[in-house]
């Protein structure tokens, strides 16, 4: 049976709302309620802020993170060490890194990892532009941070393969991070501990 809505413009808030990740009707009508009982001002500030971040919102031109610029913050900062490049699969990998406080190079930003079964190949990602950034010069070493997954592994040895032949180290971090692990939901400790500790990547692992 499904439920009643006293009001039209009321169901279709909760509608939008259950489309985000995680959000099942109860708590999306709960939030809905939520924004109901704010003022008006802060509702509309809610609301443009989401509209302001989906239209003025840029990625970085050198490692595809989310930035306010053309080239982002970490890329943009002087005392960053531009010969390491950490490849991460999406910006909250890069967000559970620097909250480790253990790394000071640059990033990478894939967009994901190799996987077939969900339609994801090489050309779905940014791959290319990390080999292009490699040729390019400057950059001494490659650090693979990825999941601990079969499609991370897969997407490692990937990178390794189209990385042979030019004068770069490829490390990974180290299995302080249990298979199958997503980086992000790792703790900052071990995750911190795993950067560190990273180990030469010989396409074996």
């Amino acid at each position: 049976m499904n439920q009643q809505y006293p009001s039209v413009l009321l169901e279709k808030a909760v509608d939008e709302f259950s489309r985000l990740p995680g959000i099942g009707r109860k708590t999306a009508m709960r939030l809905v309620l939520h924004l109901l009982r704010q003022d008006t001002e802060a509702v509309e500030a809610f609301g443009n802020a989401i509209v302001t971040l989906k239209h003025e919102v840029k990625y970085c031109k050198v490692c595809h993170n989310i930035s306010d610029t053309d080239v982002c913050r970490i890329c943009s900062t002087p005392s960053r060490d531009s010969s390491i490049v950490c490849v991460v699969e999406n910006i909250r990998d890069v967000m559970a890194v620097e909250n480790t406080q253990q790394f000071n190079g640059l990033y990478h930003v894939l967009g994901g990892v190799i996987s077939p079964m969900d339609g994801v190949g090489p050309n779905d990602l940014q791959i290319d532009s990390l080999v292009d950034r490699v040729k390019a010069g400057g950059v001494k070493e490659v650090i693979l941070a990825l999941s601990s997954t079969m499609e991370g592994d897969s997407t490692n040895f990937y990178i390794f393969r189209k990385l042979n032949g030019i004068d770069v180290k490829v490390s990974v971090i180290s299995r302080g991070i249990s298979i199958g692990d997503e980086l992000q939901y790792t703790d900052e400790v071990t995750l911190g501990r795993s950067i560190v500790n990273r180990i030469e990547f010989t396409g074996k692992i």
